[in-house]
């Protein structure tokens, strides 16, 4: 970051190289799973720290500074009146054909995925970052309490309330909770 401050077009590429792919799947998934946003917003960041290179604190990790910017990013979106009408609706929508299902029904790959996407996007921003940081990411509790500023039991408790309100959510699977755990599983490592 040094380097880029001081106009050195290699170290640029190679931030861009190293992190350009992972910005783009943390939008991804933080932004409803729109990819063509992703990219806008990953472009958009790159554009920020090559702009004003100089608000990165020299010591802090490359990476803490990054998904901090992605993360004020997303909850400057999040503030879109347009965007939250648009998540409550899709929400609603899915809910409602939730309800009608039998608990006892085979677990289908997709309708959890859904279901986890829509009970994730009824978490407040900060819940939501959080999880996609630590499980998505692969982030650690104390890079992640970096990000937002804050202390490591603070993320702890975030993240044992997001999987609670997770387990509750997604009640309709439980009937097959072995199968819940492997598909949890396969969807945390894509």
């Amino acid at each position: 970051m040094i380097e880029v401050a001081d106009k050195n077009s290699a170290a640029f590429s190679e931030l861009y190289d190293r992190y350009a792919d992972r910005l783009v799947n943390y939008f991804y998934r933080m932004l409803r799973k729109d990819r063509e946003k992703a990219e806008d917003f990953m472009q958009e960041l790159f554009t920020k720290i090559i702009s004003k290179p100089e608000l990165y604190q020299k010591g802090k990790s490359v990476q803490t500074y990054l998904f901090s910017i992605a993360n004020n990013m997303c909850k400057n979106e999040y503030r879109s009146h347009e965007v939250r009408a648009r998540a409550a609706e899709e929400l609603r929508h899915t809910n409602q054909h939730f309800e009608q299902e039998n608990s006892t029904q085979s677990l289908d790959k997709e309708a959890f995925e859904l279901a986890l996407s829509d009970a994730l996007a009824a978490l407040d921003e900060s819940k939501r970052s959080t999880f996609e940081m630590r499980y998505h990411q692969d982030m650690s509790i104390k890079e992640i309490a970096q990000v937002f500023d804050c202390s490591e039991g603070t993320i702890k408790s975030r993240l044992f309330y997001t999987l609670k309100h997770l387990n509750q959510e997604l009640k309709a699977f439980e009937g097959s909770l072995i199968i819940l755990f492997i598909t949890i599983i396969q969807i945390l490592q894509q």
